[in-house]
């Protein structure tokens, strides 16, 4: 049956309107992918045919509190090869290979490859400046020399625990450099060219570079200059003694602020790989856990006098031991102390003692506090690797345990928590989070973006409290066991502490860790200083090679400080075996007969120049030196004139 020509005409015109709706649709697709779309699919396909040369950025650098650079950025250029690029691959190869110093064949397997690009490594890699320029010269096509740079470590060894390293694509592995290892990091930026299917180089295209944005920079809490003095005593405490290791922490007491912390065997950070692995991946000041002995007292002290449950006049009779639950717990010294009070069980380090003030206080009270000075728990320092410590569980704690506690004895802490807690107990009761970052500076433009601020855990004890232990201290160094930390000029606490060694289960009778714990000035502290050596060959006490350690450093830093000199200084007790310190009298204007007639056997001489009388002398008259020093005296004809 044929259509009529109404129905066709019908048919044409539904054909017309559907064909006009469909072209018009296409239109305003087209118009829409070319207009709307077309700068984003421009993008897309250039990000397609665009090929990235990475350069990396600088990561930022660690200064110490002054701005003293303790790790930075060298350059250190890099060898890239664009496969698709190179025209004669042997050729290339060659010519590379006795640039690098290495294979031609090693060198020709890696660029003869279907990548986009390569790395040429590791010879290829943190390149010289002038081997970068020298390979730049020969303009070899698909060879690229990007920029690079690799870690530097100044002062070697120096902070090598704190600052930590990198590994040789300067992603922090250790200390402050994993820390804080996006900080320091920053953003990549890169070189760029339009590629063909190939892999070639478009023609007439143009690279793109985009710059990288450098890491932000550190400045530490640690002083350089204190470090070194720190690191010294180290060092030599290691030769004179022979030691497993040895351990030291400087404290500004008032904030919670790393001054210095160092511990040996130590590695030089730049040349890691050089040390044993135990050297650089165990930071001893945070990591390492051991029984405290004595030095831990004072924590028993600051809970015994806050409690109000011993009065320092109070008498106190020592015979040598004391029985707990059927068990002897001894004195350090044999025959013990005999009748003192508790002032001078302190100054003693007396066992017994302290065992009764444990004992007054309770298991509850006296953990409480403990917990309450940070024991047990890490103390949140910012570095990697803390541990906790170990603390005897309360349901385990019998009349012994905490005996045993009570003088450091059954538990084990590190040196970081050691610090911390006793800077609370004489800084006014305030215990604070320790921390080795300060503030974070801006690379562009220099400017300080964000500063650390001390950051106050609890208040442990009252003020007043804080200033009997204080001075209790001061005492325990003037006329203590701690004598051999005496400065003349300086208000100086400190507790000694002497701990036998765990091994294999049993306390050793012949290994110890013997450690001190100073701070100066003792009626405003504005340091503190922890030092622990572990198994020292000879004597092993707290009080002749810790103390005289802690000394030297807390001597050095007072004066680098600029910490001015008490004159209301507790005088020293000397015991047989000290060395006295005598005042060097006036000697300018006396003749050579009056000073062999009138000076007494404290001091020796030595003569420079010729004459009869005294002109100028070393030291100068007043000053405090131990006995049997030599004074120099500077002689002439002439006399010279009164009060000169």
């Amino acid at each position: 049956m044929r259509a009529s020509n109404v129905t066709v005409r019908r048919r044409l015109f539904a054909a017309l309107i559907v064909g006009t709706v469909l072209f018009m649709a296409l239109i305003v697709r087209l118009g829409y992918v070319q207009i709307w779309m077309g700068t984003e699919l421009s993008e897309k396909a250039e990000q397609l045919w665009r090929r990235d040369i990475p350069f990396e950025a600088k990561r930022g650098e660690i200064w110490d509190r002054s701005g003293v650079q303790l790790a930075y950025n060298i350059s250190s250029p890099t060898i890239y090869a664009i496969p698709a690029q190179i025209k004669d691959m042997k050729a290339t190869a060659a010519q590379l290979a006795n640039m690098l110093q290495v294979t031609e064949e090693s060198v020709f397997k890696q660029i003869n490859v279907r990548k986009s690009s390569v790395r040429i490594q590791p010879a290829g890699r943190k390149i010289t400046q002038e081997k970068a320029n020298e390979i730049r010269s020969l303009e070899l096509p698909g060879i690229i020399v990007a920029e690079d740079n690799k870690r530097y470590y100044p002062f070697g060894g120096l902070a090598a625990h704190i600052l930590g390293f990198t590994d040789v694509y300067n992603k922090g592995l250790t200390g402050i450099e994993l820390k804080y290892d996006k900080l320091l990091t920053g953003l990549q930026g890169s070189l760029s060219y339009l590629a063909d299917a190939r892999g070639g180089r478009m023609p007439d295209s143009s690279d793109e570079y985009v710059k990288p944005r450098d890491g932000m920079n550190l400045q530490l809490t640690i002083d350089n200059h204190l470090q070194s003095i720190l690191e010294r005593e180290l060092d030599q405490t290691m030769v004179k003694y022979q030691a497993n290791n040895a351990i030291a922490i400087m404290m500004d007491p008032n904030n919670g602020e790393i001054l210095a912390m160092g511990s040996r065997p130590g590695f030089d950070p730049g040349h890691f790989r050089d040390f044993p692995k135990e050297s650089y991946d165990r930071n001893l000041p945070i990591w390492m856990t051991y029984e405290p002995g004595s030095t831990f007292k004072i924590i028993t002290l600051a809970a015994a006098l806050e409690e109000k449950k011993v009065n320092l006049t109070e008498p106190f009779y020592d015979p040598g031991s004391i029985e707990v639950a059927g068990a002897r717990l001894r004195c350090w010294k044999r025959g013990g102390h005999g009748s003192e009070t508790f002032l001078q069980v302190v100054e003693n380090s007396c066992n017994p003692g302290f065992v009764v003030m444990g004992q007054r206080l309770g298991k509850d009270t006296l953990f409480n506090y403990i917990s309450n000075f940070g024991f047990g728990r890490k103390t949140g320092i910012d570095l990697n690797g803390e541990e906790n410590g170990i603390m005897f569980k309360p349901s385990k704690v019998g009349p012994v345990e905490l005996a045993t506690t009570s003088f450091g004895q059954g538990v084990s802490v590190t040196p970081i928590q050691q610090i911390t807690a006793v800077s609370a107990a004489i800084n006014g009761g305030k215990l604070f989070k320790p921390h080795v970052a300060k503030g974070w500076y801006s690379p562009e433009s220099g400017d300080l973006v964000e500063t650390v601020k001390p950051e106050l855990v609890r208040q442990v004890i009252s003020e007043s409290t804080s200033k009997q232990v204080r001075e209790t201290l001061e005492s325990v160094v003037a006329n203590g066991t701690g004598r051999n930390a005496f400065i003349e000029g300086y208000r100086v606490g400190g507790k000694t502490g002497t701990a036998q060694k765990v091994i294999n289960g049993r306390y050793s009778a012949n290994e110890h860790i013997v450690s001190f714990i100073g701070f100066a000035p003792a009626d405003d502290p504005k340091v503190v200083v922890y030092a622990a050596v572990d198994n020292p060959q000879g004597i092993q006490f707290g009080g002749l090679i810790a103390a005289p350690m802690v000394k030297k450093i807390m001597e050095d830093a007072l004066h680098y400080m600029n910490v001015p000199a008490r004159k209301d200084q507790l005088e020293r007790k000397y015991v047989y075996g000290d060395t006295k310190t005598v005042q060097v009298p006036s000697l300018i204007g006396m003749s050579i007969t009056d000073i062999y007639e009138d000076l007494n056997s404290d001091f020796l001489l030595a003569k420079s120049g010729v004459g009869q009388y005294v002109v100028n002398q070393v030291p100068k008259a007043g000053v405090k030196v131990e006995q049997g020093s030599t004074i120099r005296i500077y002689l002439s004809d002439t006399a010279p004139p009164p009060g000169s």
